[in-house]
Parts: structure tokens; sequence; C-alpha cells
């Protein structure tokens, strides 16, 4: 853990990613941060110990750069960092959508590149993140992007063609469960429950189910059949579901993200 990490654009995930860190056992003193405004790097510096950087600084110094910025922001970025980057250093990108080829296309040659996936969970250290590797990424690579994003979650290697599936469900995964939640929440006070309890019976029945989905092993078919007696309850809530469309629209919806991922990769924001 002595090489020196450098988060570009360092926002909520990017603060959420050196926290990790720092708990995993990173020192501070090995970890630097690049902010759009002067004071945030300042408040991060203050909070965490870190070295705020300007973006050359951190590419000359650093021997692994994460990129972090929104993905409209990164070809600029890229334009002010190729001139800095030696072709031995590791760039990770954090960007939805955009392909390892196109910050290869601009750095220097054999440039290693690792297209990493992970989503606001990393803010309690429940992420998934998906990894890949560009075509000058080696094992070693991966596994360094692998200690770092694990400080903050689970992680999981996959071919790059499977990046924008993965940005659809993962990626984008947690909004879908907040929108369940808010939906749910908002039935409970129609059948008459103060929101605070239904948002409490919501909550910790997600955390159970989800606890029962990692840790059973039972097939989340079975999972639900354990839950659904014959004339009961539940399975006239679930025809209830099928008869509007739930399953489909959750399918047409997950398309729908992976479509933008390729549209931000082929550069139309």
């Amino acid at each position: 853990m002595s090489q020196k990490v450098a988060v570009l654009g360092t926002g909520k995930i990017g603060e959420a990613l050196l926290s990790g860190m720092i708990r995993a056992g990173w020192a501070p003193t090995d970890l630097l941060v690049t902010a759009r405004r002067p004071e945030r790097a300042k408040e991060l510096q203050e909070r965490y110990g870190v070295t705020p950087v300007t973006n050359p600084e951190a590419a000359k110094t650093a021997d692994t750069l994460i990129l972090t910025v929104k993905p409209q922001d990164m070809g600029t970025l890229l334009d002010e960092l190729a001139p800095h980057i030696p072709a031995d250093r590791l760039v990770i990108s954090g960007a939805a959508g955009i392909p390892t080829s196109f910050f290869e296309e601009r750095l220097a040659s054999g440039t290693p590149v690792v297209r990493v996936m992970t989503n606001t969970p990393a803010l309690v250290d429940e992420a998934m993140s998906v990894i890949s590797a560009g075509s000058h990424a080696t094992a070693e690579h991966l596994a360094h992007a692998e200690e770092i994003f694990g400080a903050v979650g689970k992680t999981l290697r996959v071919p790059e063609s499977q990046q924008d599936a993965c940005t659809a469900l993962s990626g984008s995964g947690p909004a879908y469960f907040f929108y369940l939640v808010e939906a749910m929440t908002d039935a409970g006070i129609l059948l008459g429950l103060p929101r605070d309890k239904a948002h409490d019976l919501i909550v910790q029945s997600a955390i159970g189910a989800a606890v029962m989905l990692r840790d059973s092993g039972e097939h989340p078919v079975k999972l639900r059949e354990n839950v659904t007696s014959p004339a009961g309850t539940t399975i006239n809530a679930i025809r209830e579901l099928e008869n509007h469309g739930v399953r489909a629209a959750l399918i047409a919806a997950l398309e729908a993200a992976r479509d933008r991922s390729r549209e931000l990769a082929s550069g139309n924001s």
C-alpha cells in the first residue's frame, strides 16, 4: 500500500473510496485528491489528511489515477492529463458508458486502463464494483483495482462487453430499489399507516430479504414461493403485479439503462 493513488474529481463516490481505503489501511499521505473547487479540496484534506493537488500534478506523481468525473467531462480531463501521464501509470475509470479504448486512444501507447462501474452503496461500504481490463491491463492491474474498490464493498471481474449490462443492473440498481421503497411507502400510507412506520416496515423487510438472498443459497423463486400461501394475501398481490406488467416494465427499464450506457460510449450526451 506504499503506492500513491490519486482520486481525480472527488465527489461523493470518490470521497467514499478515499474513506474506505484509509479504513482498509492506506496511509493518507499516499492519497492525493483533485477537486474542481479549492474549498472542496481543502475540506477533504482537513477531513482525511490527504493531499490536494492539481490534475497535472496528480498525473506526474501518483502511481494509480482514479478518474471519477462525469462521463461528459472525461474528454476535457484527458486532454489536460495526457501530456503528463507516463505510459506505466495505471488509469482507472469510474465513468459510466466510456470504454477503455476511449482512454487508450488519448493516452501514451501502452497505458494500462481498467474500467470500473461501482454504485452509491460505496457510501456505506456495500458497493458492487464491476471491473474490466483494457487491452494493456494485466492481472496485476486488475488485482490492484480490486484491492482499492474492495475497501468499499464487493468486486466482480467481467469482460468489458458486459459492462453496459452491469451498469444497468448494479450501477443504476440502487435507484430501482429506492423507487420501489418510495412506492411501497405511499401504499402503506394509503392503507392507513403513518409514513415513518411504513418506512421502517419496508426498509427492514428489504434488509431481511437481501440477507436471505445473499446467505440462503436459494433461488429467488423458491424464496418467494415460501412466502406465497395458496389463496393468501401474497399471491393476490403478485397477481396484481403481473396484471400491471411489473416484470416486463423492469426488463424494459434495464434495457433502457443499458442503451443509454451505450449512447454515452458513443459520445451522445
